[in-house]
């Protein structure tokens, strides 16, 4: 909710300049780039719980900070501070449970990421509510920004004393190192061994074209809806909530499918209704037709993602697996980071929304064409074929 539908609006109150949007909302994917490929590789070493808590305090401290800014600046930094959060939580829990569940990597993943994206459904809706009592003129208040980071806020310590009073420890850590050489070493040992396997690349180009989408659209949908169909910010919110919507309630039974009839199909045909819908953005202004393409968008884009990050655990290298989802990790946050900072540039342009979702569009299609002409869901089949089961 810190982020849809407020920032756009938010940001906009606070004098950032057009060009520099993309950069504001690009901000909190930046640790993801820094951090999460060190975070889930040092999980490997010291164990879950520790990086877990980290992220659940950063989550509870950061909205609070947004009540101090006054100046677009302020709120790139607290954005990227806020991005630490996500940085860390993703690709450790997600590890967790690519090893406890080797053969339903799939489902099992999904559904972690189902619960996690109940958040993320209700937030834009609740968020636009909020927003939508402070609003005059189409013009929100401050005071209408200062109460939904205080909700926020409300909910990030709450998600904290959880983290303290249900987190443990259950996996001991997979190596007994001690002294900061030697876990360095071990770490950078990781990052080799994952970057060797070049099919680990070509599922990692994947993940971060579908970012640089899913971060552009989220971003760019609210300003479309206000500036071109005209409708209020609530109807943004709208979509936004019915497109996590739908990645929510789909993504179990589509990882379910990729578990069972491998990870080329999804991957492939979900790529296809992404690039399809998103060309016919620029062209659909009536509200109930922008719902169907969040329905289309989301189910496409869980269908896509619903099987990378069990293909990449299937990839990574014995003993590597937090290493591995933290190069997922990493690359999904270069794309998303990428995604509005330069959408922002191409949609100054003359082409405007046109060149924007178009631009999107070729992307989803040329990463779907790499993947379809690689190797690398026979290769994953070939790693899972081999791994025993734990469950």
């Amino acid at each position: 909710m810190s982020k849809s539908p407020v920032l756009n609006p938010f940001a906009k109150s606070l004098g950032t300049p057009s060009d520099l949007l993309g950069l504001v909302a690009a901000a909190s994917t930046i640790p993801g780039i820094i951090i999460s490929l060190p975070a889930a590789s040092l999980s490997d070493i010291i164990g879950r719980r520790k990086l877990l808590l980290f992220s659940a305090f950063v989550f509870a401290s950061a909205p609070f900070m947004y009540l101090f800014v006054t100046t677009w600046w302020q709120l790139a930094l607290v954005r990227f501070y806020h991005g630490f959060a996500t940085a860390v939580f993703v690709p450790v829990t997600e590890a967790t449970v690519a090893e406890r569940f080797p053969t339903k990597r799939g489902e099992r993943i999904s559904i972690l990421n189902s619960a996690t994206g109940i958040g993320r459904m209700a937030a834009p809706t609740l968020g636009g509510a909020i927003l939508a009592l402070f609003t005059t003129n189409n013009v929100i208040s401050h005071q209408g920004f200062i109460t939904l980071y205080l909700a926020v806020g409300i909910a990030g310590v709450t998600a904290l004393i959880l983290a303290f009073l249900l987190l443990h420890e259950e996996l001991k850590p997979l190596s007994e190192l001690t002294g900061t050489r030697k876990v360095t070493a071990r770490i950078f040992l990781g990052w080799r061994e994952v970057i060797r396997v070049r099919e680990a690349l070509v599922v990692s180009f994947i993940q971060a074209s579908q970012y640089y989408v899913y971060g552009t659209v989220e971003f760019f949908i609210v300003g479309y809806m206000i500036d071109v169909a005209k409708l209020d910010v609530l109807y943004s919110g709208i979509f936004l909530t019915i497109e996590a919507a739908t990645i929510i309630l789909s993504r179990p039974s589509l990882g379910r499918l990729s578990d069972k009839k491998g990870r080329r199909i999804p991957v492939i045909v979900g790529s296809l209704i992404v690039s399809l819908l998103l060309i016919a953005v620029p062209f659909t202004v009536q509200f109930p037709l922008l719902l169907l393409v969040a329905i289309g968008y989301g189910f496409g884009f869980a269908m896509v993602i619903s099987s990378t990050s069990p293909l990449m655990s299937e990839l990574a290298p014995p003993g590597f697996v937090g290493s591995s989802m933290g190069f997922l990790a990493t690359t999904m946050d270069i794309g998303q980071t990428l995604g509005p900072i330069i959408s922002a540039i191409i949609l100054a342009t003359t082409l405007k929304y046109f060149g924007l979702f178009t631009s999107l569009s070729i992307l989803i299609l040329l990463s779907g064409a790499i993947f379809f002409f690689s190797k690398t869901a026979t290769k994953s089949k070939k790693t899972l074929a081999t791994t025993g089961s734990n469950e």
